[in-house]
């Protein structure tokens, strides 16, 4: 496979252009350019939270119709969601430092996004020890109804519902946020085709 074609190039690339693209990212009248980092966390959060639920569909299929290409699916989903949870909690805590001057560490939702890291690697890294297709699938199913059950729960102290940008008004800024989650989502395609690759 050529350099550039291969799934891992692509994914570092397209991380390139997230990067780059976040940079001219529409300042905000509270914020200003500082912004633009909350909109990245975002996106990289939404990237990961569907890898979960990616991986979790992908699992439920391979036990519908019984198909062993779903289960690998469903493990390469579950390892990019959390690649993509565990770096966005640096993303969090800049998003606070460089917005409101400091780290608050004790916030609800970064608290349990900390803990579901540290859960989500520990469990990755066991069902990659154990290898066995359709207990991968079943975690992954169970991973992302327990995350998405405790965060409806959650309080919510610095990421006020609804959506701030999404309710925004400002079509520039809705755009811009659009754009930059397609990118996301495409980055963690590209990842999860590598992760996919080192099954074989």
């Amino acid at each position: 496979m050529p350099k550039f074609k291969s799934p891992l190039s692509l994914f570092l690339i397209s991380v390139i252009l997230i990067g780059l693209l976040a940079l001219f990212g529409p300042e905000e009248k509270a914020l200003g350019a500082n912004v633009r980092v909350v909109y990245l966390h975002g996106a990289w959060v939404l990237a990961a939270e569907l890898a979960f639920l990616a991986a979790g569909l992908a699992g439920l299929l391979a036990f519908v119709v019984k198909r062993e290409q779903f289960h690998r699916w469903s493990a390469a989903l579950g390892r990019t969601g959390i690649f993509f949870w565990v770096t966005y909690l640096p993303l969090s805590l800049w998003a606070m430092q460089t917005n409101w001057n400091g780290l608050f560490l004790a916030e609800p939702r970064f608290r349990l996004a900390l803990i579901f890291a540290v859960t989500g690697v520990l469990l990755q890294v066991g069902l990659w020890l154990i290898n066995t297709n359709w207990v991968t699938s079943l975690a992954n199913v169970v991973f992302i109804v327990v995350l998405r059950a405790v965060f409806a729960g959650a309080d919510n102290v610095m990421h006020p519902p609804p959506s701030p940008i999404f309710n925004s008004g400002n079509f520039a800024i809705i755009g811009f946020f659009i754009a930059l989650i397609l990118l996301s989502l495409l980055a963690a395609y590209f990842l999860t085709r590598w992760l996919l690759a080192l099954q074989k």
